[in-house]
């Protein structure tokens, strides 16, 4: 019956034209095809999908309220997230006046990290509603300013160097031994002026305000009581923050072996100090931080945004970590631009090795000073000896993209970053247990030279301290060579040749930037003691020395 009733159905043209289906192939026909052929079996599936449909209305209706609240939270998403943070600022500050009250000394941290971080969002707000209004109002100032710059600026030099030439002469009246460290600090800036790959392209801006941020907060910080303050009261915090690097090391190896054993004391550090950076990362915190110091340093030195940013990273991070910032432009950068990142990163030092330094015993605060005073002087003084003679493809953006990594959570950052510390951990092990060697085999063969014409310790224990001024300050050292062509390398094969042809320039650079912040240390502190002189590191009771 079936098969007649397909034949009487048969498609044609005309059905074809005005769109009408064949009832045979229809769900009714297939339904009644089904009951055929099934027969009472067809009854009971009809009545399961009744019941599933009985569930699917019950599920919907159950359903209605979640789905209003939602329909609800994002037609009004705006004026909820204003409540939200409304009752998150109310609770914290209600949380911040009681901690003021109770012990005010003791909430003297929490007020400066509330202070800055209100600073910041009031900074930030200001410029989203009001930045546009104000350029607007300033703009006929801006415009008499650039017209008044030619002969302006030379006034301004003139006040400047007469001002600083008078302090200079007033403050070196009281301590004549002083005339060393500024001389040495000449010296070196002549030095590398005569190594400058183009004399006649320097660019005197970036190298006087390079080295004019230098001196300001090495005077800050070690001339002025709130930068003594300031430095030593973080120096102290990062020490008790990594203190608690004891929690993990005591459980792994036992508190036996952490209090006696350096190898079980020291290097923990580096590995909890890497899986906090790696975590700072992935907040964003370290890419926030890093923008703002690099907007101060292009602001003022004149530099691209991309090797301003890459040395502003070096304050915090390794020489090979601190270019990934920019890895996306440096296929693009120029020779100079590779130099300044080059150089950035052998004048300072990795925030883990940092970690690594404080476990020694080394001042905190001085070594956080080192590091952000050398950051300005690197960029000086790498437009002294390479100064850009090419058009960068970079000058004038305002700005570079940073990327916050490709962890998807929290402690997939944590575990990377505590993964990528072993192989620093081994290479600074390796390295203590082989350059101590080799030191006191040297120190032995000297002493049996000296005795041979009478003259006793004849050794390289008089000259240690001097060789740890230059080794704190940063990584200009011949290993760091491989360290730093490996890691640029990796990330622009193509331009390997170009690369090995400026690092040496480059560790140069490093090596005297170094030096300068000895010198710049030794002429900015006091003759007396002060909490950074008497705890300080090696680097700067030498220059005292």
């Amino acid at each position: 019956m079936a098969r007649l009733e397909m034949e009487g159905n048969q498609i044609t043209l005309d059905n074809l034209e005005k769109g009408i289906d064949n009832p045979a192939f229809s769900s009714l026909g297939e339904e009644e095809l089904c009951e055929e052929r099934d027969g009472p079996h067809g009854g009971n599936e009809k009545k399961g999908g009744e019941g599933n449909g009985r569930v699917a209305s019950y599920c919907r209706k159950a359903l209605q309220p979640a789905s209003k609240a939602k329909s609800f939270c994002k037609a009004h998403a705006k004026a909820l997230r204003r409540v939200f943070w409304g009752l998150i600022g109310a609770a914290y500050l209600c949380y911040f006046i009681a901690a003021c009250w109770l012990n005010f000394q003791r909430a003297l941290a929490l007020v400066i990290i509330t202070a800055v971080v209100i600073f910041f969002v009031c900074w930030s707000l200001f410029k989203k509603y009001c930045g546009a209004k104000v350029l607007m109002l300033l703009s006929p100032l801006w415009k008499y300013l650039q017209k008044s710059w030619p002969w302006l600026k030379w006034l301004l030099y003139v006040l400047l160097l007469g001002g600083l030439v008078t302090w200079l002469a007033l403050d070196t009246a009281k301590n004549p031994e002083q005339l060393i460290s500024l001389a040495g600090f000449c010296v070196l800036v002549l030095f590398l002026f005569a190594f400058s790959k183009h004399h006649s392209a320097v660019s005197w801006r970036a190298v006087f305000w390079g080295l004019g941020l230098e001196f300001l907060i090495g005077l800050f910080i070690l001339r002025t009581t709130p930068g003594i303050q300031a430095f030593q009261w973080l120096g102290d915090q990062i020490q008790v923050f990594l203190g608690y690097t004891k929690a993990g090391s005591g459980f792994v190896f036992g508190n036996t072996l952490i209090e006696d054993v350096f190898a079980f004391q020291s290097l923990p550090i580096i590995v909890f100090f890497s899986c906090v950076m790696s975590i700072l990362y992935y907040l964003g915190v370290m890419q926030w931080l890093i923008l703002k110091i690099s907007w101060l340093l292009q602001v003022s030195l004149g530099t691209t945004p991309t090797e301003t940013l890459s040395v502003a990273g070096n304050i915090f991070v390794g020489q090979t970590e601190a270019p990934l910032l920019i890895r996306p432009y440096l296929a693009d950068m120029t020779h100079s631009e590779i130099h300044a990142v080059m150089a950035g990163g052998f004048s300072t030092i990795a925030g883990s090795v940092m970690g690594a330094y404080i476990s020694f015993g080394i001042d905190a605060a001085s070594l956080i000073a080192a590091s952000v005073m050398a950051a300005p002087c690197a960029l000086a003084m790498s437009k002294l000896v390479y100064p850009e003679v090419e058009e960068s493809k970079f000058k004038g953006k305002e700005s570079v993209c940073i990327s916050s990594g490709e962890e998807r959570n929290i402690l997939e950052a944590a575990s990377n970053g505590a993964a990528a510390s072993i192989g620093l951990v081994a290479n600074i092990a390796a390295n203590l247990i082989a350059f101590l060697a080799v030191l006191e085999f040297i120190n032995a063969a000297l002493c049996w030279f000296g005795e041979m014409v009478e003259i006793k310790d004849f050794s390289f224990q008089e000259r240690a301290e001097s060789i740890t001024t230059f080794a704190l300050c940063g990584f200009a050292n011949l290993s760091s060579i491989g360290i730093m062509l490996g890691g640029l390398t990796s990330m622009v094969p193509h331009r390997k040749s170009e690369l090995a042809s400026i690092v040496l320039r480059a560790l140069l650079t490093g090596i005297c930037v170094s030096m300068l912040n000895s010198c710049l240390a030794a002429r900015c502190s006091r003759m007396g003691r002060s909490p950074l002189r008497e705890s300080g590191p090696a680097w700067q009771r030498a220059c005292h020395a």
